[in-house]
C-alpha cells in the first residue's frame, strides 16, 4: 500500500488528499505516517523531472481548452490584440430583423461556435444580444420556408412577407462584455472565475470581436514563445 501510495503521489502529484485515500482504504491509522514519507518524496522526484501530473499532460495531450487558476497572466497584452474582429473569417453575426430562415440554417450548418452576436445591422454593428446554438436549433426545428428571422418586439413596417419567425425570448438581451483597451490579465481572470467560453468586445455599443476561450489560451502559448498553431482543441 505504501509502494502504491508513493507511484500515485509521482504520477498525480497529490499529496494530502493521497494519504486521506489510502487511509480511507486500509483504515490503519498506522499507515499514516509511512504515507506522509513515501508520498512526499515522490512527489518531490516528479517536480524534478516536470511540473505537470498525468491529468495536466493529459489535458494538453487532447487539446482541451483549460485555463489553470494556479497560473498567472503578467503581461501587458489588451482585448484588442487577442479578439476576433469583422476581419477575421470566423467571425459571425446575425442581424435583428434583416435575415431569413435559410440564411439562419446556412449559417449554422457550416460553423461550429456555441453561439452568435446579434447586432441591429451589419453597418452599425449595434449589440443586441447573444443567442446560443443550440436554443436557436431547437427553435427552428421543423420550421421552413423563406421567413425573416427577427429578434426584436416589433415588426418593421410595411411588413409584404410570410409571417416571420420571432425569436427574442431566446435572446440574451445581457450578454457579458468587454471594452477593447480591457486589460488581458481582467480578461483571464473572467474567464477562471467566471467559467466563461466566450466574451464580446463593444466599444460605446457597438460590437467590434469576440474572444473564446480558444483565443485566450493561443494568445498564452504565443506569449510563451510556443507555437499556438501546434495547440489542437476538442
Amino acid at each position: 500500500m505504501v509502494g502504491a501510495a508513493a507511484v500515485l503521489g509521482g504520477v498525480t502529484r497529490m499529496t494530502v488528499s493521497l494519504v486521506v485515500i489510502m487511509f480511507e482504504l486500509t483504515g490503519g491509522v498506522r499507515y499514516i505516517v509511512p504515507l506522509m514519507a513515501a508520498v512526499m518524496p515522490s512527489k518531490w522526484i516528479g517536480d524534478a523531472f516536470g511540473r505537470e501530473g498525468i491529468y495536466d499532460a493529459h489535458i494538453i495531450l487532447n487539446g482541451y481548452p483549460f485555463l489553470d487558476s494556479k497560473e498567472e497572466f503578467s503581461h501587458t497584452t489588451l482585448a484588442h490584440d487577442v479578439m476576433k474582429s469583422g476581419k477575421h473569417e470566423s467571425f459571425f453575426v446575425i442581424t435583428q430583423d434583416s435575415m431569413t430562415l435559410d440564411d439562419v440554417e446556412q449559417l449554422l450548418r457550416e460553423t461550429d461556435h456555441n453561439g452568435f452576436p446579434v447586432v441591429v445591422s451589419r453597418q452599425s454593428q449595434y449589440l443586441v444580444g447573444f443567442v446560443a446554438k443550440r436554443d436557436l436549433n431547437i427553435a427552428i426545428k421543423g420550421i421552413v420556408g423563406e421567413s425573416v428571422v427577427l429578434f426584436t418586439a416589433s415588426v418593421p413596417s410595411p411588413w409584404m412577407g410570410p409571417p416571420p419567425l420571432r425569436l427574442r425570448k431566446i435572446l440574451d438581451l445581457a450578454p457579458i462584455t468587454i471594452t477593447d483597451q480591457t486589460p488581458m490579465e481582467t480578461v483571464v481572470d473572467m474567464f477562471r472565475k467566471l467559467g466563461l467560453r466566450q466574451t464580446l468586445v463593444t466599444h460605446n455599443g457597438r460590437l467590434l470581436g469576440i474572444i473564446t476561450k480558444k483565443d485566450v489560451l493561443r494568445h498564452i502559448k504565443f506569449l510563451e514563445s510556443e507555437d499556438p498553431e501546434s495547440v489542437l482543441f476538442n
